[in-house]
């Protein structure tokens, strides 16, 4: 019972009680009365007895009048605002789709999340015409059959993929003729997603990680062989092997980064740090990697502050990323722009290339993790298939989005959006 429950129950008992004393206030006062005569006369015997005789009456009759605590109470109290709300206005307002059908498959009720899930389902339909799939007619089948609750995963295909745990059970145990079944349906899409992920990460992961220690393995096996005594064979494979060895080391540091990032994502940022500084800092690390690969870095960054809450370190790490990839995968461009933005509609930091640009289709999927456009280009630049993912991911946390516009042949920009900043001063 809730407190507010017990509370009620409680004023209930002290009003019985109290209406039971007035009623019995005869008897009491007549006891007292009698009690009060013996002390001053100071009788015995009979008179004695019959003042206990009446005392113990006017208890009795108190006590059967007054009902126990744990009691149901006979009279009814004044029931809170949900004991008067319709089964179907609390079907109305739940989030899961629900459907309520007879023992002839025919819709009696459909809540509004099943109508918005399923589209349009008419009272008086049939069920089994909506839902086609055979293992959802298995389902409402055999508790048609059996009586007994029973339930599926099942998949909705269009307009999208959705996954949904759905369950049927017989709402009047007793039976009868007019039989009523629920058919619910609770959304399992964000936890098949995440699965899938998981899955496809570690698929993903191992392989990566597959290949060079493959490599390594190969070329440990052959020095120990026919090259032991080949001294240009053993420098060149050394070579490789540490190229390899490199690889995995960038990998797994892009792994703990990921995991790391993903540890703080529910951690608001709260420090004030300035763009310009970050942009100015992270164009001037990256001179000499623009300089060997003969692109020129051009700034439109004013000179002013551009004040963003933020964590230094992972804002940083964006845009060292987006320059850096800037410059790795649009050389051919010759030029990259790094510009900051600060209007009413937001804070936008943009780093544009002049390279072959990325074609349509691969925009959308540029922050998976382990997605690349082109497998041995990325691998040639040394890439690890994760920094737009750890890009998103920070951005995330800050608030802010990724915005990616590309045209093939014409080149690609990056823009970070940040909301506008209301910043103390």
């Amino acid at each position: 019972m809730s407190i507010w429950g017990w509370g009620q129950e409680s004023r209930g008992l002290r009003q019985r009680a109290l209406q039971r004393i007035i009623r019995s206030r005869f008897i009491l006062a007549a006891a007292a009365f009698l009690t009060a005569l013996v002390l001053i006369s100071g009788a015995s015997g009979w008179v004695s007895f019959l003042i206990l005789v009446l005392l113990l009456l006017g208890v009795v009759a108190l006590s059967a009048s007054i009902p126990r605590i744990d009691a149901s109470p006979t009279e009814p109290m004044n029931d809170p605002a949900i004991f008067r709300l319709s089964g179907q206005q609390l079907a109305a307002q739940l989030p899961d789709p629900l459907i309520i059908f007879d023992h002839e498959g025919t819709i009696l009720y459909v809540n509004p999340a099943a109508n918005g899930a399923f589209g349009p389902l008419a009272r008086g339909g049939t069920l089994l015409l909506h839902f086609r799939a055979p293992e959802m007619q298995t389902l409402v089948q055999s508790v048609m059959a059996d009586a007994q609750a029973g339930s599926i995963d099942y998949s909705e295909r269009v307009p999208m993929e959705r996954w949904y745990r759905a369950t049927v059970l017989r709402l009047d145990q007793a039976g009868g003729p007019d039989r009523q079944y629920l058919l619910s349906f609770r959304d399992l899409t964000e936890a098949h997603r995440l699965e899938r992920m998981r899955s496809d990460f570690i698929a993903n992961a191992s392989h990566e990680l597959r290949t060079p220690l493959a490599s390594l393995s190969g070329f440990i096996e052959t020095l120990r062989g026919p090259a032991r005594n080949d001294a240009v064979a053993r420098d060149n494979f050394l070579e490789i092997m540490q190229k390899q060895a490199e690889r995995m080391a960038r990998l797994i540091d892009d792994l703990l980064s990921l995991s790391r990032i993903e540890m703080k994502a529910h951690i608001a940022v709260k420090d004030q740090v300035d763009l310009t500084t970050i942009l100015n800092h992270v164009v001037d690390s990256l001179k000499p990697l623009a300089a060997g690969l003969d692109i020129a870095i051009e700034r439109n960054i004013d000179s002013g502050p551009v004040m963003v809450l933020g964590d230094r370190d992972e804002l940083t790490q964006v845009f060292q990323n987006l320059l850096e990839n800037a410059c790795k995968y649009g050389q051919s461009g010759k030029k990259v722009i790094v510009e900051l933005k600060n209007n009413g509609e937001g804070i936008k930091a943009t780093v544009q290339d002049f390279g072959p640009g990325i074609p349509e289709e691969h925009i959308p999927r540029l922050t998976e993790r382990f997605y690349r456009v082109n497998i041995e280009t990325s691998r040639a630049q040394k890439g690890t298939g994760l920094g737009l993912a750890i890009v998103k991911h920070i951005l995330t946390r800050h608030r802010a989005r990724l915005v990616v516009r590309s045209r093939v042949g014409e080149g690609s920009s990056f823009t970070v959006a940040f909301a506008p900043q209301k910043i103390k001063g």
